[in-house]
């Protein structure tokens, strides 16, 4: 599984443009900025991405990068028992 990680221009003044950033450097993600994803009213409260059309969130963009990386284990461990 080659896990898709979505951000929002809109949401970058919380810091998830360094969060993008860093993400970006693994070449095993596939990381996408789009100018809306429709999820204003989370989008204005909190940082936040989707990770394979989940929404991920936290308190601080340090927080959203470490619980995107737990969701991306999370759902290499669902893969690996689907291959079993």
């Amino acid at each position: 599984m080659r896990p898709i990680i979505e951000f929002c221009t809109n949401n970058m003044h919380f810091g998830t443009d360094e969060v993008m950033e860093k993400l970006e450097e693994n070449p095993d993600y596939d990381v996408l900025e789009y100018g809306c994803l429709n999820n204003c009213g989370q989008c204005f409260m909190m940082p936040y991405a989707l990770v394979n059309g989940e929404i991920v969130e936290a308190d601080s963009a340090d927080q959203l990068y470490d619980r995107i990386l737990a969701k991306i284990k999370e759902l290499e461990a669902w893969d690996a028992l689907d291959l079993d």
